[in-house]
C-alpha cells in the first residue's frame, strides 16, 4: 500500500510539475517587438525573418517591427541581439556568422550570448555568375583560377562571413590557394548579386535560394550548389558532391534568437509558437517559393547544434589561414 501510495504521490507531483511547465509557456508580449536583422533589406536573411515576424505579430495583436542594423560585418546586429534586455522584446535572426565573428577577430561574441529560439533555414552556399560570363561549368572557373591566381573577385557577405568561408573552403578543399579568387566584402547576398549582375565582381557565393529568381529569369548562370543533393527548385544546378574530388559543401543557417539568459516562460513560449507558425501550410508555401526546406528543431537540438556548428567552423577558418 505505501508503494501504491508513494507511486500515486508522485504521479500527482509530475501532473503537477507538468501542468506548472504548461503555466509557463504562455507569455506573450503585450507591446511591440522589435526584431532584429543583421544584414542588408532584400537577401534571404530579411526575406526569411520578414516573413516570420509577419506571421508572430497576426498571432500574438502586436507588431514585430523588422529593424535591419547592418554594419561591422555582422557584429552590429548580432550585438544588438545579443546585448537587448532578455524580456522578449527583442529578438533577432542570428545567423551562423555568429559562429564565424570571433573565429576572425572581428568580436568577442559567441553563440553562448544568444539563446536560440527557433530554426528558420539552412542554406548551402551556392556558385554563381553572370548571364554572359565565360565560365560555362564550376571546372572552367576553378581552372582558370588556378592559372590566374587573384585575378577574378568574389563577393556574398563579409570578410570572413560564411559564404566569403565557402569559396575559400572550397578553393582550399581543391588544392588552390585560398584567396585564388579574391573576396570583395558586402553587407549580405543582395548588394553582393547587384555587384554580379552589374560586373562589379565575376562570382558571388549565396544560398541558392537567394539568386533563384535571378537564375530563373536568366541574370545569372548557377555553376553548382554547395551541398550533396540537387535541389528540388533547380534541379539542373549540380553540387558540389557530384562534381568535386575533394566532395566540398557548406551550409549556412538562421534562427529565431533573443539574448543570453531569457527567461524559460518567455523561450519556451516563442518556441511554442514558431513551432505552430512554421508548420502551416502558409509558412511551407513560403518556403517553397523560395526553393528550399521546411525545417525543425527543438530549442535543446538547436543549442547543440550551435554548439557543433561552432567548432566545425572554427576548424574550416583555422585551415584556410583565417584565424585570429
Amino acid at each position: 500500500m505505501k508503494t501504491l501510495l508513494t507511486t500515486a504521490a508522485s504521479a500527482a507531483v509530475l501532473a503537477l510539475s507538468a501542468v506548472a511547465a504548461q503555466a509557463q509557456c504562455d507569455w506573450k508580449p503585450e507591446r511591440a517587438v522589435t526584431y532584429i536583422v543583421p544584414w542588408g533589406a532584400g537577401g534571404g536573411t530579411d526575406a526569411n525573418s520578414r516573413m516570420v515576424a509577419s506571421m508572430l505579430e497576426r498571432k500574438w495583436g502586436v507588431p514585430f517591427n523588422v529593424v535591419n542594423r547592418t554594419g561591422g560585418n555582422g557584429v552590429t546586429g548580432h550585438s544588438a541581439i545579443a546585448n537587448a534586455e532578455p524580456d522578449g522584446y527583442t529578438i533577432g535572426a542570428a545567423t551562423v556568422e555568429i559562429n564565424t565573428m570571433h573565429w576572425v577577430g572581428l568580436t568577442d561574441l559567441t553563440y553562448e550570448d544568444i539563446t536560440p529560439l527557433a530554426l528558420v533555414d539552412i542554406v548551402p552556399a551556392s556558385v554563381l555568375v553572370r548571364k554572359d560570363s565565360p565560365f560555362e561549368s564550376l571546372q572552367d572557373l576553378l581552372d582558370h583560377a588556378r592559372e590566374n591566381p587573384g585575378e577574378l573577385t568574389a563577393s556574398g557577405t563579409s570578410q570572413g562571413g560564411i559564404w566569403h568561408l565557402a569559396l575559400a573552403g572550397m578553393l582550399n578543399a581543391e588544392g588552390l590557394a585560398p584567396d585564388a579568387i579574391r573576396w570583395i566584402p558586402s553587407q549580405g547576398a543582395a548588394p553582393a548579386l547587384q555587384e554580379l549582375i552589374a560586373g562589379g565582381v565575376d562570382v558571388a557565393t549565396p544560398a541558392l535560394s537567394e539568386g533563384k529568381s535571378l537564375v530563373e529569369s536568366g541574370e545569372v548562370r548557377a555553376l553548382a550548389y554547395m551541398h550533396d543533393t540537387r535541389m528540388e527548385a533547380l534541379p539542373d544546378v549540380p553540387t558540389t558532391k557530384e562534381l568535386l574530388d575533394s566532395g566540398w559543401t557548406l551550409a549556412a543557417w538562421i534562427t529565431v534568437s533573443g539574448p543570453a539568459g531569457l527567461p524559460e516562460e518567455i523561450a519556451c513560449s516563442y518556441e511554442a509558437a514558431l513551432s505552430e507558425l512554421f508548420a502551416t501550410e502558409e509558412w511551407a508555401e513560403f518556403k517553397a517559393s523560395r526553393g528550399a526546406d521546411v525545417v525543425s528543431m527543438s530549442r535543446e537540438e538547436l543549442a547543440e547544434m550551435l554548439r557543433t556548428s561552432n567548432v566545425a567552423l572554427g576548424e574550416t577558418i583555422e585551415a584556410i589561414g583565417l584565424a585570429k
